[in-house]
């Protein structure tokens, strides 16, 4: 099913969760020829290190999605206050609406919506209301996620890998967090893929699956 895919749209709700959460993902789905748009909700502007410009988190979001071969035209990205989009709920309902009618994608990749971070929960949440009759996945991270279903699998070879390892080293201003290290990307690659059986993966909670 995946391999049939035109049209997919990553929802992150900062910058970074899609390359964390699918970067791997959508390296292989550009290979077959999927169009990929990448939407981040906050450049958490409030929380850039001491010394770094507020800007920091769109410049590395767009040379991370570059790494992962998304064109520039579609990196889409808003402003909203880190640890606030629940404040925000209705307008970006309207930017989710606004995006299913203007990209109307084959599937939409999500937050889990077990995911215990306020902004994450917040996305997955309004991402079925504003994607009610599209398929939705919601990536894995297990930082935030106490519970989640492994219900889908992508099977991953090592240059997909790479190129994710590639885009989150483009996260500078982030450096220093655990689950950015190289190793423990590579390792959770390996393990998914342990379970199906083959090198390295991907996996994915179904949220909604329409097979058309």
């Amino acid at each position: 099913m995946l391999n049939s895919l035109k049209r997919i749209i990553i929802l992150a709700p900062h910058t970074d969760d899609g390359e964390f959460g699918c970067g791997g993902t959508i390296v292989k789905q550009i290979e077959n020829g999927a169009e990929i748009f990448y939407v981040a909700f906050s450049c958490a502007e409030e929380s850039v290190p001491e010394g770094l410009p507020k800007d920091i988190l769109e410049k590395e979001v767009k040379q991370a999605t570059t790494v992962l071969g998304i064109l520039p035209e579609r990196l889409i990205i808003y402003k909203y206050p880190v640890r606030k989009l629940n404040y925000h709920r209705q307008d970006i309902l309207e930017n989710m609406v606004q995006l299913n009618r203007e990209i109307k994608p084959d599937l939409v990749f999500t937050p889990s919506i077990h995911d215990v971070h306020q902004d994450h929960f917040t996305i997955a949440q309004e991402a079925i209301r504003a994607f009610k009759f599209t398929s939705i996945l919601g990536y894995e991270l297990p930082w935030n996620n106490y519970v989640f279903e492994t219900t889908c699998f992508v099977h991953l070879e090592e240059q997909h890998i790479l190129k994710k390892i590639e885009s989150v080293k483009c996260y500078g201003s982030q450096i220093g967090r655990k689950y950015s290290n190289e190793e423990y990307i590579k390792g959770l690659a390996l393990t998914r893929g342990v379970q199906i059986g083959g090198r390295f993966a991907e996996t994915f909670e179904v949220i909604r699956l329409i097979n058309r």
